[in-house]
């Protein structure tokens, strides 16, 4: 039986780098399978247009580059330009065999035809095509015949940061830090019905909970599961904050501070099982750094996120919406000094974030960050959109000792 074509699942927005020797069918593919304003083609010298290429990725757009891009250092210089601009960088080689370029190059110089030129791109390709991954580029499909380019198919994926077809209505879930006790409360009073693990949303709204679900309180393994739960049956999204991360690190045998409930946390899970455990090292793996809904209107992030990293990914995103806006220093308690991103923040989206716990919801402009502490004995606060309604519950009890008072 025949392979079924090539497919490729282009992320979008993102940097597409076509690679191949010259009649290797780059320009008839990127035209068969982009929009015309979509391709840059080479400048006077045959290299990439970086002005425009970087122009394009400012505003957030797809964009595919079409030059032989053969050489690894003009490939370096492309991936380097998606990176500066927190987006993927992905690579379609068309490796067409040699006969068939030759014979593309006689029918369009004549025959007869010096092919010296073509012969080297193609040697540079073969000699550096690969290392195409270790150059960053997130994905890399090779297209080894004419044929296969022409069969080929390709469909445009979001990425994952990206939900914009969610509209809400939502419920946006502070730091739950293990009190499973009062995140039933708090479901209670927006109207889910929880029985055990099993949550049932009331009028098609969907909870968001913005990471740090674990430590300091009681139950973070129940915390897991029920959130964990909740998003299986697609009645909630789920971020990963700062506590997560660490705990991956930790599942991973990575040596970390048990420090701040980790210690707990990590016995619970000892005592759920090793599938549970597997299970939960899954679930972090898979969250999104943060995400843009309801037509953009809506960001959500652990740690909030200023408006040049809305709807991007990186390793620079993912930290910033993991710890917030840190240099490294450290304050008189010994915490980290965070510099106030929402102070500046003048974007269209609403950014609703946690993180960093006050005595009560802290509107800045339009931002505001839900977490009241929770596990310190302060509440466990959501907020509803698009109502823009915060509602509380209160801690049953204070199972952890904040480092310093909660701020107002």
């Amino acid at each position: 039986m025949a392979a079924p074509p090539p497919h490729l699942d282009v992320p979008s927005p993102a940097l597409v780098v076509l690679i191949g020797a010259s009649m290797a069918g780059k320009s008839t593919f990127a035209a068969r399978h982009f929009a015309p304003d979509e391709v840059l083609g080479p400048g006077p010298d045959g290299s990439a247009p970086f002005g425009a290429v970087a122009e394009r990725l400012t505003r957030g757009l797809l964009t595919v580059v079409d030059a032989p891009n053969v050489k690894s250092h003009d490939r370096r210089a492309l991936v380097e330009l998606a990176r500066a601009h927190d987006l993927p960088a992905v690579a379609i080689v068309l490796d067409v065999p040699r006969p068939e370029l030759e014979a593309r190059h006689a029918a369009h110089a004549g025959a007869g035809a010096g092919t010296d030129a073509l012969l080297r791109q193609m040697g540079e390709l073969r000699r550096t095509q690969g290392g195409l991954t270790h150059e960053g580029f997130r994905r890399v499909w090779t297209l080894r015949s004419g044929a296969a380019a022409t069969a080929a198919t390709v469909s445009r994926v979001p990425l994952r940061v990206d939900r914009r077809d969610l509209g809400g209505p939502f419920d946006v879930i502070g730091d739950v830090h293990g009190c499973l006790p009062e995140l039933r409360d708090l479901l209670s009073a927006l109207g889910y019905a929880v029985d055990g693990t099993d949550v049932t949303p009331p009028g098609g709204r969907m909870a968001v909970f913005l990471g740090d679900l674990i430590d300091r309180g009681p139950d973070s393994a129940g915390v897991l599961r029920l959130v964990m739960g909740m998003v299986r049956a697609g009645s909630a999204l789920c971020l990963p904050g700062n506590h997560e991360e660490k705990l991956a690190r930790a599942l991973d045998g990575k040596s970390v501070k048990l420090v701040h409930g980790l210690d707990a946390t990590l016995a619970q899970l000892d005592a759920a099982g090793a599938a549970f455990r597997r299970e939960v090292r899954e679930f972090i793996a898979t969250r999104p750094s943060h995400l843009v809904l309801d037509g953009g209107r809506l960001v959500v992030a652990h740690a909030g996120l200023p408006e040049r990293f809305h709807g991007r990914t990186s390793g620079r995103v993912r930290s910033f919406a993991l710890y917030g806006d840190v240099d490294g220093t450290r304050d008189e308690y010994g915490l980290p000094v965070r510099g106030d991103w929402a102070a500046a923040y003048h974007g269209a989206a609403l950014v609703v974030y946690g993180h960093t716990p006050h005595v009560a919801p802290r509107w800045v402009g339009n931002t505001v960050n839900i977490d009241t502490g929770c596990a310190f004995g302060g509440h466990l606060t959501a907020l509803r959109y698009p109502e823009r309604e915060t509602l509380s519950v209160p801690a049953r009890e204070q199972y952890a000792v904040p480092a310093k008072p909660l701020p107002q």
